[in-house]
């Protein structure tokens, strides 16, 4: 049962996901609060359980078919090695079926908040599986087409509390939109020796140069002013703002820094401060949205 657990903790990328579903649980309590003719609803706890199981399924299955794609790629990292099928623990076809199953309801689950949020998730599944997970190999714009999926979980948790996609939802996803940018691009020069072995092409240029630090810093500079945008159109509050200033100023503070000095220790430093940087963000944007 021990090994059972690990091997299904690594197929479904557990923290990920649990990351993606954090994200996508907090946007879901902000859309339930979105005033209805000048009136804030009460919140469906129900509803937020559903996106929550339902959220967690597929994000899982669109892992599993990432790994099921990659399981050769996955044997050549040392990072990656110790996956279940590539480990020999789990075949193919039960790593597919895995996915098949957990996507499927995980829909289905989605798809009873409204119709759009079903939409949205198996969209975000065939992008992640059959377009990102592809272009990893052939070139550098599988980070911004990875993206896309990526920058879905808010724009599904809001969509399925308020049920339309509104400036509001927009907004939520380009500031995890961009936010992924230089997140990914600090992993890739943190792994990009391992990456090179399973032939991944994930930094702005060839390797750690002055030309993909730069693009890196310039997306944390990006992040800033895109991060104030719920204060600019009214929905966030100056506690939002303050934070989303200091904390998008550390943040290209250190991509600077790595810029610089072009060191794995200062992507390193990126990397964390990225892990840190959404849920933050996210968190004092409810608060200040539902006070």
């Amino acid at each position: 049962m021990k090994q059972f657990l690990a091997d299904f903790s690594k197929l479904i990328k557990f923290r990920l996901t649990f990351l993606v579903v954090f994200s996508a649980s907090v946007t879901f309590l902000i859309g339930s609060k979105v005033p209805i003719n000048g009136v804030r609803p009460d919140i469906d706890w129900m509803n937020w359980l559903i996106l929550i199981v339902g959220g967690f399924l597929v994000t899982s299955a669109a892992n599993c078919f990432n790994e099921v794609i990659e399981v050769d790629l996955d044997k050549l990292m040392t990072r990656t090695k110790d996956r279940p099928m590539p480990a020999g623990h789990m075949t193919t076809g039960q790593g597919l079926v895995s996915g098949l199953v957990m996507g499927m309801l995980g829909t289905w689950l989605l798809g009873k908040l409204n119709i759009e949020t079903g939409l949205l998730s198996v969209f975000s599944i065939f992008l992640y599986a059959f377009a990102y997970t592809p272009l990893k190999r052939k070139s550098p714009i599988a980070v911004i087409v990875g993206a896309i999926p990526g920058a879905l979980p808010p724009l599904i948790g809001y969509v399925a509390a308020h049920g339309k996609i509104d400036q509001i939802a927009v907004i939520l996803f380009l500031i995890q939109f961009v936010w992924q940018l230089p997140h990914f691009w600090a992993i890739a020069w943190v792994l990009d020796d391992d990456y090179k072995k399973a032939g991944f092409r994930l930094l702005p240029t060839t390797k750690r140069d002055k030309i993909s630090g730069f693009i890196a810093f310039l997306s944390t500079l990006v992040l800033i002013p895109v991060s104030l945008m719920p204060t600019f159109y009214g929905f966030g509050g100056y506690y939002i703002a303050g934070v989303s200033l200091l904390a998008g100023l550390v943040f290209a503070w250190l991509a600077f820094k790595m810029w610089m000095d072009l060191e794995v220790a200062s992507a390193r430093k990126v990397m964390f401060c990225s892990f840190f940087y959404l849920p933050v963000v996210q968190l004092v944007l409810l608060f200040d949205f539902i006070a």
